[in-house]
């Protein structure tokens, strides 16, 4: 059985549900694949899965790799260059994230309209890859036509969305209230440890990108809450129907 995939998907955490829509699939494990690295996170299978969804051919990746890991940002971003070698033209990524902005709810969508990288170590650091220039310019990391499309097929269906600015954190600890208080003034609507080197790399290898946070948690200088990583993923997969009704008609509709 062979795919020839042009769209990719990265499912992060608690939003494997649309990996079992896959039909015709056929998987390997990140083990098995030469110099991929494992995940070790918690509700990340580790995965590699080919198949389709709906009439798509599609390659999805069941959990990713996290800097906090221990991973340097090359091994965290390989599974990029082998989607740009592979052919893949259109990435959607999912996250779960902190919001930071108060008119979001626990449970919302947040489609990434951009990213503030406050990543200690840039994923492009070192020899320029011939995949994109030396310099990227980064004023459309994220695709507007497909943000178009989502916000399109969002109304069609009566599911709220909110648009947002994703700032990338190494983690693994949540933020404190004082860290909330600071990503939010410099711009930020919504805080992670992943994605932000993902789209980065996706960027420099002419992949347009749709990204989309599930808002799990909600953290405010002024009125701190305690979160564990149960109860992310608990919000997680309550939120993920409608996450994957969105990422399943885009993907058809690519």
């Amino acid at each position: 059985m062979s795919t020839k995939p042009e769209t990719a998907i990265i499912l992060g955490t608690g939003l494997g549900q649309l990996a079992s829509e896959i039909t015709d699939s056929y998987e390997f494990s990140y083990k098995d694949i030469p110099n991929f690295p494992v995940s070790t996170v918690e509700g990340h299978a580790g995965k590699l899965i080919f198949g389709k969804l709906g009439n798509k051919d599609i390659m999805a990746m069941e959990g990713r790799f996290h800097y906090y890991e221990g991973y340097s940002m090359k091994e965290v971003t390989f599974p990029i260059r082998v989607m740009y070698e592979l052919g893949i033209k259109t990435l959607f990524v999912s996250n779960a994230s902190g919001g930071m902005n108060k008119d979001f709810k626990i449970g919302d969508l947040m489609i990434i309209t951009d990213h503030i990288n406050m990543f200690p170590e840039h994923p492009l650091r070192g020899k320029n890859f011939p995949t994109g220039p030396r310099f990227p310019d980064m004023h459309e990391t994220y695709s507007k036509e497909l943000i178009a499309e989502a916000d399109s097929i969002a109304k069609e269906k009566g599911i709220r969305v909110v648009h947002g600015v994703y700032v990338g954190v190494q983690g693994p600890t949540f933020e404190t209230p004082a860290e909330y208080g600071f990503y939010n003034r410099i711009g930020g609507d919504a805080v992670g440890m992943s994605t932000v080197p993902e789209v980065i790399v996706a960027h420099h290898c002419g992949i347009r990108t749709f990204g989309i946070s599930i808002i799990t948690d909600l953290g405010f200088e002024d009125a701190p809450v305690e979160v564990s990583h149960e109860e992310v993923q608990i919000a997680a997969n309550k939120a993920q129907p409608l996450m994957t009704e969105i990422m399943r008609e885009m993907i058809n509709r690519a």
